[in-house]
């Protein structure tokens, strides 16, 4: 229901137009996106997609979820802590990223399933930049979302200001 295609393709080669947060909407919307998304841990490649859908909710930037079948899920285990509740997504799964001895607590989600609205999200991965060591889009490196509560990436056409930081709930 709110997985909206590419209305035109961008090129590849082509940047972005600039996006604000704040003209993402609320609930939130899903996109499919078709650039090289990369997940790096410990010197080992997690995921890497061309079929990431991005999450897009007012305030925050994108999260990107990525398909199973691009996901080393032998890397992903179910972390001890593991269920959160969205009010439009549904319950959440917590995942540890294990590379050898090198332990990632709580690094990565997925919502086994989603509310009806999210349903594209089945099973799809999403991970948090500050966990991991490199995570990134057509090769552009993405910042974290301050305060890391929803995982956002910030990539070079993201504007904000952003949620999260300390002191930004009441916003």
């Amino acid at each position: 229901m709110y997985l909206d295609l590419l209305e035109e393709p961008v090129p590849r080669s082509a940047p972005r137009p600039p996006e604000s947060v704040w003209d993402y909407p609320r609930p939130p919307a899903l996109r499919e996106d078709d650039r090289d998304v990369r997940v790096e841990c410990a010197g080992q490649v997690v995921a890497e997609t061309r079929r990431a859908v991005r999450v897009l909710e007012t305030s925050h930037p994108p999260v990107f979820y990525i398909p199973p079948q691009d996901v080393r899920t032998k890397l992903l285990f179910p972390a001890v802590a593991g269920r959160t509740w969205c009010e439009w997504k549904g319950s959440a799964r917590y995942w540890d990223v294990i590379v050898g001895d090198d332990v990632r607590a709580r690094a990565a989600w997925s919502y086994p399933r989603p509310e009806p609205g999210y349903a594209p999200l089945a099973e799809f991965f999403a991970f948090y930049p500050s966990r991991m060591d490199r995570c990134t889009v057509d090769g552009d490196e993405a910042a974290a979302q301050e305060g890391d509560f929803y995982g956002g990436w910030i990539t070079a056409e993201v504007r904000g200001p952003f949620k999260g930081a300390p002191g930004t709930q009441v916003w």
